[in-house]
């Protein structure tokens, strides 16, 4: 039975997030797919719908594509809006060659990223898949990953990729708010950077690396070139909307509002209330997920 790993990308404008969410019936249902003549194959709950999200939209793709029920397993739950480059997720194949159903090692994974990126929307891509051993966990398997936050700022509002980066007329800093992200680096307790109902045990985390640079977006119809602020935030795990605090903690030193150094002060206070709002989910992307085994 092999496991296949997948490298997925997504535009997370229309989703609900990743995780598959099945909230009281609202709206219409989603229709279902069917798998052999079987409608009741991926018929939600009665009374309950499926709200559009990611792991929804793939495990759907590849139950198709495999004909088999696929339970896929994604390594982070991003929230609605936030987008992806390197979500990492995993479902093992179990084949009968004799129905046609599963995924059969030898069939090889360069024509199962073809056939999946063949039955999925254009705002989801599968970027690689490979097969891993048994026990592999996308969640648990994880030793680092990597989020960037992109800011807009200036008079011009953004127009081409208004869907991915955080708008504000405010000039930022790039400078201060670097020298700022410098005071996170290493382990600390971030409850000053977590919601205050963030539902884990523990707030202390490791933060591997944290920077903000400014780059330069070139100008498209027409555009003149616009200057793009990314803080980039590496580490082994998060808390429930820690980068977009950090983010908004950046932000209020970009525009003079907390000195640099004082961000030092905040981590230790361990109070949300000195830290930075928190900033919306469109700036947000997930970069990059490491495994201490790279298959």
């Amino acid at each position: 039975m092999p496991r296949f790993k997948l490298t997925i990308a997504y535009d997370g404008t229309a989703f609900h997030g990743w995780q598959k969410q099945h909230p009281p019936a609202d709206r219409h249902p989603s229709p279902p797919i069917h798998v052999d003549g079987d409608p009741s194959f991926d018929t939600p709950q009665e009374g309950r719908v499926v709200l559009r999200t990611v792991q929804e939209v793939v495990e759907q793709a590849a139950r198709k594509v495999c004909r088999e029920r696929v339970v896929l397993l994604g390594a982070s739950r991003t929230d609605a809006g936030v987008h992806a480059h390197g979500q990492v997720a995993a479902f093992t194949s179990n084949p009968c060659p004799e129905r046609g159903e599963g995924w059969p090692e030898d069939r090889g994974t360069d024509r199962l990223v073809r056939a999946l990126n063949g039955s999925l929307p254009t705002d989801v891509l599968i970027r690689d898949a490979t097969i891993v051993h048994d026990d592999f966990n996308p969640i648990g398997d994880a030793i680092d990953k990597e989020y960037t936050y992109t800011i807009a700022s200036g008079e011009q509002r953004p127009m081409w990729d208004r869907n991915f980066v955080y708008y504000t007329w405010h000039d930022l800093d790039h400078q201060r708010m670097n020298e700022a992200a410098a005071n996170i680096v290493g382990e600390f307790d971030f409850a000053s950077f977590a919601q205050i109902s963030h539902g884990r045990s523990t707030t202390v985390r490791t933060i591997f690396g944290c920077s903000v640079e400014l780059t330069e977006r070139d100008g498209l119809f027409g555009e003149v070139h616009q200057p793009r602020i990314v803080i980039r935030v590496s580490g082994s795990g998060f808390l429930y909307n820690m980068v977009r605090i950090i983010a908004g903690t950046l932000f209020e030193v970009g525009r003079g509002k907390i000195k640099p150094a004082a961000v030092a002060d905040i981590l230790v206070a361990c109070d949300r209330t000195r830290a930075g709002p928190t900033l919306p989910p469109e700036g947000l992307r997930l970069e990059w997920i490491k495994y201490a085994e790279q298959p």
